[in-house]
């Protein structure tokens, strides 16, 4: 029989799968965790209780969250919901306007900013910018390509095969136009057509096969024999909208379109609405096709060291320094995919781009290799792919280096990332509801929350403990605590002065206040929990015992005030100094930095049970540094 003394200095491998738990080999394993519930990983590797949610506001309906950031002192929440945009400055309303999109085409909507501007793209609906001309004043209007002496130029394609021709009656004017093949349907009426490179605008269709059009600025064909040499506007109401939009080097880049999915284009250097391919000079339009062995329609484009072009089958660099219509390089990296079910935007974490893969399971680092000169996906969920359930929405948090990931089933998980110290953690964060939306917008880290089907708006927030939390200013009149509308017939946790005060159920938005001179935080308590990986076959002398007990666990602790520890025999609580809620605000618990040692007893088969458990259901804080367990081993 031996005495051990295993220490657990770090948490920064995060939570670690259940298929996992045979790899005691990994490095991960000896920093991971079996169970991270509600705490957030540091880039030291200690464990805290996670912030709670202060509430922003109420939604009428379910919103994707966006962040628009005009500059450090100027930034903006957008909750975009069926036929309505509303904008939140400081978590305040400032505007609201309406939009084109509906409850169901939410999910596909695609979007990138440039100074004041937001371009918002869907398949089915025509892209609008979405412009800032003050806090309270934003306008929507449908893209506007550059026209120059009543020439648009936008792009075109010809959506019928290389030999259909198209016979114009005459050379100037109104023209009609006869098809060799069905070309024209009711809808290209007010669309651009150019044929022979001179733009007309069909004016009525007669047919199938005939259409009338009346030519441009008093432009000229050169003659009226059939050609083929024709196209149409490459985005109508017909042929469908961009897909997905960016900048890259001075120029707007568009990924995709419904009907031609696999196509990129790229504006005129310095001039965004124009895609006049010219001549190809180094500063006019770019266009091609991505062509492989696979379906390769745009889901993303993402400006990074290079254009990245995220498709549903593989992933693209776009290269040259610059890009230009001679110098363009295109190769595919890698073969991941990305989801075709819903857009889920790519983020940029330390210079690599962060993807979710087509599986739903997967979060990819694409990060470009110098040695290899290409670009590797990484699976930084590879440890925890039971945390990536089939993400809708990612978004990074660069100050407290959170990647927030938000998944179908209502869960959130975390990753805390460093690649330069190697930390890539997972953890899981719940709440009464389920989490739908997620955007950082100025350093704060804002969520779309549903319960009971109501919607809310609700920011991570440190000097709060609860979930949908207000902070409410003492008492006065009747003795009550009001304004909690948005909690009635829930069950929430009130803390005053650094003091739960217990659990009260609003009604009509009130409470009788206990405490009334005392200004007093109100929400939903959550359950956070921490439980360790099995010893390791080398913490217990290089072999796995047929038994072993744990004798003491002491754990060191940072600014925290309470701890509730379940060492096999249940959980008890760690004593911490105790208050009376209703005198002793002044002397509430005082954070406890230092060790915090539990005796345990019993015997128990080595396997895969832990030997301890830390559960935090109190709203109070808790940081967590180390473990050292003292074990004995019977061989």
């Amino acid at each position: 029989m031996t005495v051990l003394r295993v220490a657990k200095t770090s948490f920064a491998s995060g939570e670690i799968g259940p298929a996992m738990l045979g790899r005691v080999d990994l490095r991960a394993f000896e920093n991971g965790a079996r169970r991270l519930r509600n705490v957030v990983v540091e880039p030291s590797g200690a464990v805290r209780r996670r912030p709670g949610l202060a509430y922003v506001a109420g939604l009428p309906a379910r919103a994707r969250l966006i962040a628009f950031e005009f500059n450090t002192e100027q930034a903006y929440l957008l909750a975009l919901l069926a036929g309505e945009m509303r904008v939140f400055r400081d978590g305040v309303q400032v505007a609201a306007f309406a939009t084109p999109w509906t409850d169901a085409q939410l999910d596909q909507v695609v979007w990138t900013q440039s100074a004041d501007t937001l371009l918002v793209v869907h398949p089915e609906v025509e892209p609008r910018n979405i412009t800032r001309t003050s806090h309270t004043a934003w306008t929507v209007e449908p893209w506007s390509f550059f026209e120059e002496k009543g020439i648009r130029y936008q792009p075109y394609h010809k959506f019928a095969a290389d030999a259909v021709t198209l016979k114009p009656s005459a050379t100037t004017g109104t023209v009609t136009l006869a098809a060799s093949a069905d070309v024209f349907v009711a809808g290209h009426v007010g669309l651009r057509f150019r044929v022979q490179q001179k733009e007309l605008t069909i004016s009525a269709v007669t047919g199938p096969r005939n259409a009338t059009g009346t030519l441009v600025s008093g432009q000229t064909i050169p003659d009226s024999s059939a050609t083929a040499d024709w196209e149409e506007a490459a985005f109508s109401v017909i042929r469908g909208w961009p897909c997905s939009v960016t900048f890259h080097q001075d120029r707007l880049v568009i990924g995709g379109s419904r009907d031609l999915p696999n196509r990129l284009w790229l504006s005129k250097s310095g001039d965004l609405f124009n895609f006049d391919l010219g001549t190809g000079l180094d500063d006019e339009a770019i266009e091609f096709t991505l062509l492989s062995d696979q379906v390769n329609a745009i889901r993303h484009v993402f400006s990074g060291r290079h254009l990245q072009v995220f498709t549903s089958g593989a992933e693209w660099m776009v290269s040259g320094e610059p890009l230009t219509p001679e110098n363009v390089q295109l190769d595919r990296q890698t073969r991941i995919g990305s989801p075709a079910a819903r857009s889920v935007r790519p983020r940029d974490v330390d210079g690599a781009t962060l993807f979710v893969g087509r599986g739903g399971h997967d979060l990819r680092e694409f990060l470009f290799a110098d040695g290899e000169q290409a670009y590797q996906a990484t699976d930084l969920a590879l440890l925890a792919p039971h945390l990536v359930q089939d993400p809708v929405a990612i978004d990074y948090d660069p100050d407290d280096r959170l990647l927030h990931v938000v998944n179908a089933d209502g869960s959130l998980a975390t990753l805390t990332v460093y690649r330069a110290e190697q930390v890539t953690a997972w953890a899981l964060q719940t709440t009464q509801g389920a989490f739908r939306s997620v955007a950082v917008a100025s350093d704060q880290s804002y969520v779309a929350v549903e319960r009971d089907g109501a919607w809310s708006i609700e920011r991570f927030d440190r000097t709060f403990s609860t979930d949908a939390a207000l902070r409410l200013a003492p008492a006065a009149g009747a003795g009550e605590w009001t304004g909690l509308s948005h909690l009635d017939g829930k069950a929430c946790a009130f803390v005053g002065g650094g003091v739960p005060l217990g659990t009260f159920v609003p009604a009509s938005g009130a409470v009788a206040a206990t405490v009334p001179s005392v200004e007093v935080e109100a929400g939903l308590p959550f359950l956070a929990e921490i439980e360790p990986l099995p010893p390791t076959p080398a913490a217990t002398g290089g072999a796995t015992p047929r038994s072993l007990r744990l004798i003491e666990a002491s754990f060191r602790l940072l600014d925290s005030r309470q701890m509730r520890v379940d060492t096999g025999a249940g959980p008890i609580d760690v004593p911490f100094r105790s208050f009376n809620a209703a005198t002793a605000f002044g002397n509430a618990v005082a954070a406890f930095t230092g060790e915090k040692r539990v005796r345990a007893l019993g015997w128990r088969r080595a396997g895969v049970d832990a030997l301890w458990r830390i559960e935090l259901p109190s709203p109070l804080p808790f940081t967590l540094l180390s473990v050292t367990q003292e074990m004995k081993v019977n061989d």
